[in-house]
């Protein structure tokens, strides 16, 4: 089965994400012939450089809360919430909640909950978790990140059934929640590459994009000028998947994601942002039903 939550969190990390499975499909498992079997395994291009340093002070703070419109298949799917944390063992907590709505739930139903527990000023993570019900069926993860050997533990739970993976990263390991905010905090400029390994769905794919330009975008929020981000996730252990995504962050001290279009096993979804409260600030909610301008 493939995940919805892990789809849409992925949209906002700043590379593809797209009908993604949540187990190893027919094509992974099938037992390749001797002269089937590549003579090499194909790998996967390193980083040509590592993140830049990033911006302080922080866009975000504990209190912080964005909510999303979810569509999907040309239809309302759902909500999505971003919310940060009070400091927690030294961790800087955000929690990413996807419900979907009773018109979509007769296509998938999604009720899932994401933590990421980020270095308060690194933002790198320590520790990732997920806990989601997908059509009936529920699912737990666990990922503990350990950057002194740059290796990434996987216990997870599904249907029941426990498993667990050990896999490495290059420079940088993110989640998919994590990176979301990592970004807001790039010194983001037209060109900049941007290169990192992420985990998502029991797999670390790396992720390579750029920033395509300055545009302004107009929501039902609001007008903003926003970056335009661009990239391409590549599984690191299955060179051949690899998807698109595109991302808007807004150019200003907010850094406010303002919506992602990216692809999951149904077809084309966007996130969409529609309201935001934090600490100091009058809170804003979108107004009428007015269509996206780019």
């Amino acid at each position: 089965m493939r995940t919805a939550l892990a789809a849409l969190l992925f949209s906002f990390s700043s590379a593809a994400w797209a009908q993604l499975p949540d187990a190893d499909g027919p094509e992974d498992n099938k037992a390749l012939s001797p002269a089937q079997a590549p003579a090499t395994k194909p790998t996967v291009p390193a980083c040509a450089q590592r993140l830049p340093g990033l911006r302080s002070p922080l866009a975000f703070a504990p209190g912080e809360e964005l909510e999303f419109d979810l569509d999907a298949m040309g239809a309302t799917a759902g909500k999505m919430t971003m919310a940060v944390q009070k400091k927690q063992d030294g961790s800087l907590p955000v929690q990413i909640k996807v419900q979907t709505n009773s018109f979509f739930s007769k296509v998938r139903r999604v009720n899932a909950t994401a933590m990421s527990y980020m270095h308060p000023k690194t933002l790198r993570p320590s520790r990732y978790t997920e806990d989601a019900t997908e059509n009936e069926q529920h699912r737990t993860v666990d990922v503990a990140f350990n950057a002194k050997d740059r290796s990434v533990r996987v216990d997870y739970v599904i249907k029941g059934k426990p498993g667990s993976n050990n896999y490495s990263y290059d420079h940088e390991g993110m989640d998919v929640a994590g990176a979301i905010y990592m970004m807001r905090q790039l010194p983001l400029k037209e060109g900049m590459p941007l290169c990192f390994d992420v985990y998502g769905v029991r797999r670390m794919w790396r992720m390579t994009g750029s920033v395509v330009k300055r545009e302004h975008v107009s929501l039902p929020l609001g007008e903003f000028d926003a970056w335009h981000l661009e990239g391409t996730a590549v599984r690191l252990d299955n060179p051949k998947l690899k998807r698109e995504v595109h991302v808007w962050i807004t150019d200003d001290d907010r850094r406010l994601p303002l919506a992602a279009v990216g692809t999951i096993d149904l077809g084309a979804v966007r996130a969409t942002l529609t309201s935001y409260s934090r600490p100091g600030e009058k809170a804003r909610q979108a107004q009428g039903k007015e269509q996206l301008k780019w």
